[in-house]
């Protein structure tokens, strides 16, 4: 695929026309890299951005215990490093070519000359970059900071709100009241001497009342707990998802500040450095 064609594919170059992906055309530098090549390592300085043309490249973090957590794995036309060429800042992932690949490097100097020729270029890329974080925002409240009570409140049919009514009135105090009045007002009236009885003695037809009572309420019963599973089994995902970010979240700002109590150690003279038995003050 040629480099034009290929931008075209690229969401954060799509909005622009072709004589502006032609001039960006100009400004990116092409990298072959072998399999299990580097690429770069979070926490490192970035100041640019790739597109894959051809081969697949990992994107990864480690959490405390030395697990690779995959967060994504970019083949030809997907587009990584982006946030670290828009605020140079540092990478929040590391990146390893799992095959021969071929990228597409666009670092930040190129950038700004290609926005200064062309300035309506960047409210395409604003544009682009707005949607992506709209994208984004939604995949995180749903994934991490979602409402379980009501996610099931919308997807719940009318029956199964029937079920939950009659389940949680039926383990009430009310109920068994109620049950209790109705079943000694029926055998009352059926004993009463010269009184016509319409369920006598040994009260068949109250059985059989009980009987299909005690069978509708345990079905809704299952249904409701049913639900109820399906809600705590959403919980504990969600739980599960918020304690994973937290963690993910914690283990870069460790490796950050590693790398940065590296950068500072390594500017400082040998000599100036702090010894092991002397604390830092």
């Amino acid at each position: 695929m040629e480099t034009e064609e290929l931008l075209a594919t690229v969401p954060l170059f799509k909005l622009l026309d072709e004589s502006e992906r032609s001039d960006l055309q100009r400004v990116l530098d092409r990298r072959r890299l072998p399999a299990g090549e580097r690429l770069f390592n979070i926490g490192e300085p970035g100041d640019s951005l790739y597109i894959v043309a051809s081969g697949n490249v990992e994107l990864f973090v480690k959490d405390n215990t030395g697990t690779k957590i995959v967060l994504a794995v970019c083949g030809p036309g997907d587009i990584f490093g982006e946030l670290s060429l828009f605020d140079g800042g540092a990478r929040t992932a590391s990146a390893i070519c799992l095959e021969e690949t071929e990228l597409l490097e666009l670092d930040r100097d190129d950038l700004l000359t290609f926005l200064r020729r062309h300035p309506d270029a960047a409210l395409d890329l604003l544009s682009t970059m707005g949607q992506r974080i709209r994208n984004t925002d939604e995949i995180l409240r749903r994934r991490v900071a979602r409402n379980i009570n009501l996610e099931m409140e919308v997807r719940s049919t009318t029956m199964e709100k029937i079920a939950d009514v009659i389940a949680e009135f039926s383990g009430s105090i009310t109920f068994l009241i109620l049950n209790a009045l109705w079943f000694f007002a029926w055998i009352i009236w059926n004993l009463i001497p010269r009184v016509a009885h319409f369920d006598p003695y040994p009260f068949g037809f109250l059985t059989m009342v009980v009987s299909l009572e005690a069978i509708f309420l345990s079905i809704f019963v299952l249904v409701s707990q049913n639900r109820q599973a399906e809600k705590d089994r959403l919980r504990a995902d969600s739980e599960y998802e918020v304690n994973l970010k937290a963690e993910l979240e914690i283990t870069q700002l460790h490796e950050k500040m590693d790398f940065l109590t590296e950068e500072v150690l390594a500017r400082v003279p040998r000599r100036e450095r702090p010894s092991r038995a002397q604390p830092v003050q």
